[in-house]
């Protein structure tokens, strides 16, 4: 009995030691996408991406189009082919697919163009931005900042605790608040 009441009093006196601690942390986030679009350089970027995004897209429907063009005229015309064309047909078609594919993953997969350019064309705005939120962190004393455009989740913010204007303000960019 008397280990089960020290179990309890130790629990509550290390809750209790938690939670004196746990005020004395200062807590704030910022919203990277909103810093992102106030940016003048990385809409200009970010439009750079989507023109040459749209050019390789339209590569992508013109390639399809030809596919489905020639799957049409395939089945139109397939009962009249003698085998050998029509494995030829086949083939041809099986290697637009495959070309098409293989654009596709060269452009946009995981490690394909846009990707690539788009870190080398963001990184450095992003840098600036992390640059700028560890100032202001640092000069008004926080001692966590959490980015809410990201996968971290609040479901309570003080919007006391809202950086985004100080971290505009550190990067040179008027509010609107102003």
């Amino acid at each position: 009995m008397k280990t089960i009441r020290f179990t309890l009093i130790l629990a509550f006196g290390l809750l209790f030691s938690l939670q004196v601690m746990g005020q004395d942390q200062r807590l704030g986030y910022f919203e990277s996408d909103l810093i992102l679009e106030s940016i003048p350089e990385y809409n200009s970027l970010q439009q750079q991406l989507n023109t040459i995004s749209n050019q390789w897209e339209a590569e992508i429907q013109r390639m399809e189009a030809e596919i489905s063009e020639l799957q049409e005229e395939f089945e139109s015309k397939e009962i009249l082919y003698t085998d050998e064309i029509r494995n030829q047909r086949k083939q041809e078609i099986e290697n637009k697919i495959s070309a098409k594919e293989q654009y596709v993953a060269q452009k946009f997969g995981p490690n394909g163009e846009y990707f690539s350019r788009q870190k080398e064309l963001l990184e450095p705005i992003q840098r600036q931005v992390f640059a700028a939120v560890r100032a202001v962190a640092q000069r008004q004393n926080y001692d966590y900042v959490f980015d809410r455009s990201g996968d971290i989740y609040m479901v309570y913010a003080n919007n006391a605790y809202n950086l985004n204007d100080e971290i505009l303000e550190e990067l040179g960019i008027g509010t609107d608040s102003e």
